[in-house]
């Protein structure tokens, strides 16, 4: 039996949907000793996870070894001085050391803050005064560690540094210290209301947002888990995310060993369709979630056989149409889209038991209770437009929703205004029930008198086959007040010309109503972007402003 059941009841209907989850679990619950290690007792030889990266390195855990491993490095923390309550970001790409270190920390009460290696040395600058963070972890590879230095040499904090696997200047090799230290670890008093996870939001405007997530996190990707993801006891499930980023949280740890699957991961830099389709079939994933990026990669590349795979989803931006149906085609497999935020679990999905319909983002969790809101307040009505809003029950916060914006209650008081988390999101429900995205409220384009969001339009453009990336904004415009514009990146072997513009215009708007089509278009070498890859249309704006 899978462990998530001691602490939580499912009603489930008939045909295996869920209806109603409710979590009953102790106030000290944590993850590392009642999950991680209550598995290694129970049965030790289970795999946890699966490691191989590009150069055909391995590496395979157990529950046991984890527990083991993630005790020794526990207690080099504790060693430095490391304690409940404190600090620690974690620069460690999709190395497998990661999971060990999130564990320990776990353990330990400390609240980890998972970083990307792309950060510059002013994005550490700013997360290290931010955070306060008393120690960093790191990689030795893409030179985080000298950013690192550089980055506390501008800051007034001295923290301690840990690197794995290399002696590096000025660090201490935690892969040494581990091998060292002691494997049994006295358990720490923690609660589910202490810090454990700190994510700097991307954002597309301002500086980063501090996202406080506690311990009872975890038990929050159940429902992401088992009715979005399909993980399987004993299977083994593969999310393509590097650690930095909350979407690792979604798909590479929590919910995977909570409902029983390994976590498979794939250690790479630059991308390659055939390479990830080669671990799929050499280690016989069996659930797969990936950006649309990698989807519309994987179409365009080729998809070989994947016989073991049983089940794809996907979130992070909209799903291009034809990237859904050309997968399908190939693997027989619907892709299911879902829906949430970092401050956030999974909100909607196309669950287990319901047939996914391409661009929608399925049904609401019934983890939550959710409900679109229109500007003046009231519900949005089938076919209307409202922001996702987040109504607590007995006002209570719900598991799995962040506790606080760090240093920053103002921010965290205007998003529950009303007594209810809105999300800025905006959605419709179609008459089946099911919801479609139409894109942040301050994306939304009002050109005419009506209201588009970019994603319908950008869908569009996507499946033209000179279009590798685009961004839709609205313009100035005197006789409409907002035009439709789009800026689009060319793939290989096509060229900027008048002839192309006009190709895509008509292609384009050939396929959409009159009041969405693209009025003005421009080519461009590349898109701003924010460090985790989301595009910055608020650039995009402000550089019209300024022409």
């Amino acid at each position: 039996m899978s462990i998530y059941r001691k602490f939580c009841k499912e009603t489930v209907d008939a045909d295996g949907n869920l209806k109603q989850i409710e979590f009953d679990y102790p106030q000290n619950f944590n993850f590392g000793y009642d999950v991680v290690d209550a598995i290694a007792d129970e049965t030790p030889d289970k795999t946890a996870l699966v490691w191989c990266n590009t150069e055909n390195e391995e590496r395979i855990l157990s529950f046991a070894e984890l527990k083991r491993l993630s005790n020794k490095t526990a207690n080099v923390f504790q060693k430095a001085g490391l304690v409940r309550g404190d600090r620690v970001m974690v620069i460690l790409k999709r190395h497998y050391e990661y999971w060990i270190v999130a564990v320990a920390l776990h353990k330990l009460g400390v609240t980890m803050i998972p970083a990307t290696h792309m950060l510059t040395v002013n994005d550490l600058v700013y997360r290290i005064q931010s955070s306060k963070a008393k120690a960093i972890v790191c990689t030795t590879q893409n030179d985080v560690p000298q950013k690192i230095k550089e980055a506390l040499e501008q800051t007034a904090f001295s923290c301690k540094l840990w690197c794995i696997q290399k002696d590096t200047e000025g660090f201490e090799n935690l892969t040494k210290a581990v091998q060292a230290a002691e494997d049994s670890l006295e358990r720490v008093s923690t609660l589910t209301t202490d810090p454990m996870l700190l994510y700097f939001t991307s954002g597309t405007t301002g500086y980063p947002k501090g996202v406080v997530h506690d311990f009872s996190y975890p038990l929050a990707h159940i429902v992401t888990a088992k009715y979005w993801q399909q993980a399987e006891d004993g299977g083994l499930h593969f999310t393509v995310a590097e650690t930095g980023w909350a979407k690792a949280s979604w798909g590479k740890i929590y919910g995977q060993w909570l409902v029983g699957s390994a976590v498979m991961v794939y250690d790479f830099d630059n991308f390659d369709p055939k390479q990830l389709t080669t671990v799929i079939n050499r280690y016989g994933v069996t659930s797969f979630c990936a950006p649309p990026t990698v989807y519309r990669y994987l179409v365009r590349k080729g998809i070989p056989d994947m016989p073991t795979l049983r089940h794809a989803s996907t979130a992070g931006e909209m799903l291009a149409p034809e990237v859904f149906r050309r997968f399908t085609e190939r693997t027989g497999l619907p892709l299911c889209e879902g829906y949430g935020q970092t401050e956030t679990t999974l909100l909607m999905g196309n669950f287990r038991g319901n047939a996914p319909v391409e661009g929608a983002m399925g049904t609401i969790s019934p983890q939550y209770h959710i409900e679109l809101i229109k500007k003046d307040g009231t519900q949005a009505e089938v076919g209307e437009i409202g922001e996702v809003v987040i109504v607590p029950e007995d006002g209570k916060k719900p598991v799995g929703i962040f506790c606080t914006y760090l240093d920053n209650e103002k921010q965290y008081r205007h998003v529950w205004r009303g007594g209810v988390y809105h999300t800025g999101d905006a959605a419709y429900k179609d008459e089946n029930g099911l919801y479609w995205f139409h894109g942040r409220f301050d994306d939304i384009i009002k050109t005419g008198g009506f209201r588009v969001g970019p994603y319908e339009v950008e869908n569009v453009l996507m499946e033209h086959p000179a279009v590798v990336e685009c961004s839709v904004i609205g313009i100035p415009d005197p006789l409409r007040g907002q035009a439709i514009k789009a800026v689009i990146v060319l793939g290989s072997g096509y060229l900027p010309t008048k002839e192309l513009e006009k190709e895509i215009k008509e292609f384009c708007n050939g396929k959409l109503a009159e009041y969405k089509w693209i009025r003005v278009l421009e080519f461009v070498e590349e898109l701003p972007k924010t460090i985790s890859g989301k595009i910055r249309k608020t650039d995009l704006r402000e550089r019209e402003t300024c022409r």
